[in-house]
């Protein structure tokens, strides 16, 4: 049985980036460990504009994020020293555990040509043992995940 409906609110990020925001909800704070679920784009910019949407270093502590890129680049860096070019169909999973500071920044023309960038991003809280856990990052390429094809959609 349907509990509820949240429709999205949008939130910048700043300098045209966006996101539509599911969670958090004042009514619903999290749906099983999620905690935060994101969307952002389809959004393009200018390529003279790209490096003004960079979302600067900032921490994470007690959680992790599964970041999935749909469409653009983006350039992924954080203080355990990773350095990871971000590429459409590309899974994320960072760690943050007892604390990671990292950034994403659109350092190629085309990270928001074409179709622009768009972006799913959702927060997991961890359990509360594995709060203070090591950060790590694991990227997933495209090429390695599994695609399954059901009735035409695509899906993955």
């Amino acid at each position: 049985m349907l509990e509820m409906v949240i429709t999205a609110r949008e939130a910048d990020l700043g300098h045209g980036l966006k996101v539509r925001r599911v969670l958090p909800y004042a009514k619903r704070r999290m749906v099983g460990p999620w905690i935060f679920v994101d969307h952002a784009g389809p959004v393009t910019l200018a390529a003279e504009d790209t490096r003004a949407a960079d979302v600067r270093p900032h921490p994470h502590i007690g959680l992790s994020t599964v970041s999935y890129l749909l469409s653009g680049q983006v350039s992924h860096q954080d203080s355990l020293g990773v350095h990871q070019l971000i590429n459409p169909g590309d899974v994320n999973w960072m760690t943050a555990g007892r604390g990671i500071s990292h950034s994403e920044r659109f350092k190629h023309p085309d990270s928001f040509a074409g179709g622009g960038l768009e972006l799913m991003q959702l927060w997991v809280a961890l359990p509360e043992a594995d709060e203070e856990t090591e950060p790590a990052f694991t990227h997933y390429p495209a090429a390695g995940l599994p695609v399954r094809d059901e009735g035409g959609c695509g899906c993955a």
